[in-house]
């Protein structure tokens, strides 16, 4: 049977202790199960799956039992699986490739069934939003994680989901996304526009909405979170369709 089926998801935010978190990873456990693998190349998961992922050189943080046993099986079954670092699950260093899944960075063109996709979490790209840049520079700086893991696990862990639960309570879930005047829009425009062959789907996480917009001859998907639904993107290279799916 071909393999004609490639996944998309992001911002499942597990371990958020917001709405209905055992409820959120059963969601995300049953979609994982209900992959055909045997019809699926890959899944791409687009960063901010977990919502404070820290990895220490000997220790992770426990849980996740149903949603990595999930993922093997799929890896087992022959699916690739793919990963990209959120905002809020920056802090993977090995354990996730130990386990098979293959890390990208973004922005990551690779061609799906004879169409060029760009992937990548979406934060941070495009003009503008100096603050938010140089926090995301702190984030990924290698000295400043290194001092972050002198600290304790139980401490460690309670930091970084304490802040990531008020970060969270502090807004609203979704994001108005701004058109062709959001950054990550003209991100878009001005990748295409250096490219020999332009891409055909720009796909990303991260805003916490639904967006599907033309970039010229392209098209720019944005997913929502999964913190009151699930959601995620199909590709069929059959028939060359990317089909958005909510429930």
């Amino acid at each position: 049977m071909a393999r004609n089926l490639t996944y998309f998801v992001s911002d499942v935010h597990l371990g958020l202790q917001v709405a209905d978190p055992s409820g959120r990873e059963a969601r995300f456990v049953a979609f994982l199960r209900g992959i055909p693998a045997a019809e699926t190349e890959a899944v791409y998961l687009l960063g901010d799956v977990w919502d404070f992922w820290y990895e220490y050189r000997d220790v992770v943080p426990k849980g996740y039992v149903r949603v990595f046993a999930a993922l093997q099986d799929l890896m087992d079954a022959g699916v690739k699986v793919y990963f990209f670092q959120g905002n809020h699950d920056i802090w993977t260093y090995s354990y996730f490739e130990e386990l098979g899944m293959r890390r990208c960075v973004q922005p990551y063109v690779t061609d799906i069934g004879g169409k060029a996709f760009c992937l990548g979490h979406g934060d941070g790209l495009g003009p503008g939003d100096r603050g938010y840049k140089f926090l995301r520079s702190v984030f990924h700086n290698r000295f400043l994680q290194a001092c972050f893991s002198t600290l304790h696990p139980w401490i460690a862990f309670r930091l970084g989901n304490g802040w990531s639960r008020r970060s969270r309570l502090g807004k609203s879930i979704g994001y108005d996304f701004k058109g062709e005047s959001e950054p990550l829009y003209r991100f878009c425009e001005a990748f295409n526009a250096a490219q020999a062959a332009p891409v055909d789907f720009f796909v990303f996480g991260h805003y916490h909405c639904a967006v599907d917009l033309p970039v010229g001859p392209a098209r720019l998907l944005v997913l929502r979170d999964w913190i009151m639904t699930s959601n995620w993107l199909v590709f069929d290279a059959a028939v060359g369709t990317l089909s958005y799916v909510e429930r």
